[in-house]
């Protein structure tokens, strides 16, 4: 039977051992937080609660240290949130953004620059801001994006990696709570915008020598794992960018990564064979992205995916999306396919921009961190390691 191939607790353990990292963003980076967070501790996914859920005094161990239930729950631009997660040799901090570089941003640079600097910063803002700070938001959006990565380099060490995430699909209906009613008119073209913005994004923090992460290119093809509001996706999308994020982060450190190829997938995302079948017939292969039915074996994988949803979104995408097929078979697997095992599956695709200069992986805490319960005003002392 194939399985989905992820990353393990045992090897983001070991990766991030004494390592600071940031997430900045909205909804979908709190995921991404609350995904590494939980792999940080054991093998589990994220459930359907866990996702939709904002603002909570814990989760899976951490705090909530300002915002969220601690003022008002709303989904105006000025909701706050920041969550941090603390064991003995972890130490992952979670802040909500709703403007790539505002006032609140200052204040965000302002702990960096008066305590601990971050190994790695995991960000992305881009919806919120392309739809919510009026009708005109290229300008606004690419000078707030020069000033954010020009700051952020002057703050962080050289050592510290910074990746970009670009912004997943969109479905053309969409509902989500930064979609106001003012706003509603606009929903049919967020996906437009964001196509767009992610286009200004990617190339601004490639000019800036940040590393950037194509997450509408890895989701492209994978739209069945986004949720019904059109927005946020689940559990195994978000273990796939964390399998996406570690092994980029690991590249970039120079430390060889395995896959965990025996990952246990939930009942709840599995589909029958059958049915898959069926689906396989009645939509026949029309590039090199088939999948083979005979390996799917019941599972919806992002390495074979039904091809009834390879083009939901066909003449929004256009021919232009259907490049870069993968290779025809390996060395490792028994048969010629376009599934893949996890030896042979090339991770450093070229659409992943790489930075220009060398990183060197350092353990920079020779300290003991005290224990993870403290109060929230312990966030903005310095922690000794």
């Amino acid at each position: 039977m194939e399985q989905m191939t992820f990353v393990s607790h045992h090897h983001v353990s070991e990766l991030f051992h004494n390592k600071f990292i940031v997430v900045l963003g909205d909804s979908i980076q709190r995921s991404v937080y609350k995904d590494l967070v939980l792999l940080l501790q054991e093998e589990k996914y994220l459930n359907l609660a866990q996702l939709k859920r904002k603002g909570e005094m814990s989760f899976e161990q951490d705090c909530l240290v300002e915002g969220g239930c601690l003022s008002l729950l709303h989904n105006g631009t000025e909701y706050r949130e920041v969550r941090q997660y603390q064991s003995a040799h972890h130490l992952v901090r979670f802040y909500f953004v709703t403007r790539i570089f505002s006032d609140y941003m200052e204040s965000i640079f302002n702990d960096f620059r008066h305590g601990l600097k971050p190994d790695l910063v995991i960000v992305n803002s881009c919806v919120w801001d392309i739809s919510r700070y009026g009708l005109k938001w290229g300008e606004n959006y690419k000078e707030n994006l020069s000033r954010f990565f020009e700051e952020l380099n002057e703050i962080l060490p050289i050592e510290s990696l910074v990746i970009w995430n670009l912004t997943m699909p969109l479905a053309e209906t969409i509902k989500g709570g930064f979609l106001v009613p003012e706003i509603s008119d606009r929903a049919a073209n967020l996906r437009h915008d964001v196509i767009e913005a992610n286009f200004y994004s990617g190339a601004l923090a490639n000019a800036y020598k940040m590393d950037v992460l194509d997450l509408h290119f890895h989701f492209r093809f994978s739209l069945h794992h986004r949720i019904k509001d059109g927005v946020h996706w689940n559990a195994l999308a978000h273990r796939r960018i964390t399998t996406l994020l570690t092994l980029h982060v690991a590249d970039a450190w120079g430390v060889k990564l395995p896959l965990n190829s025996n990952a246990r997938i939930p009942v709840a995302y599995q589909l029958p064979a059958q049915q898959i079948v069926q689906r396989h017939e009645a939509h026949p292969p029309r590039n090199n992205f088939c999948p083979n039915p005979a390996r799917v074996n019941g599972f919806m994988n992002f390495e074979a995916i039904p091809p009834a949803y390879w083009y939901e979104d066909e003449a929004f995408y256009g021919s232009s999306f259907h490049h870069d097929p993968l290779p025809y078979g390996c060395s490792h697997c028994p048969e010629p396919s376009n599934t893949h095992c996890a030896a042979c599956y090339d991770w450093t695709r070229p659409h992943v921009m790489r930075n220009r200069h060398v990183r060197h992986h350092y353990k920079p805490y020779t300290y003991h961190r005290p224990g993870q319960h403290f109060s929230n005003d312990y966030f903005y002392h310095k922690v000794d390691f």
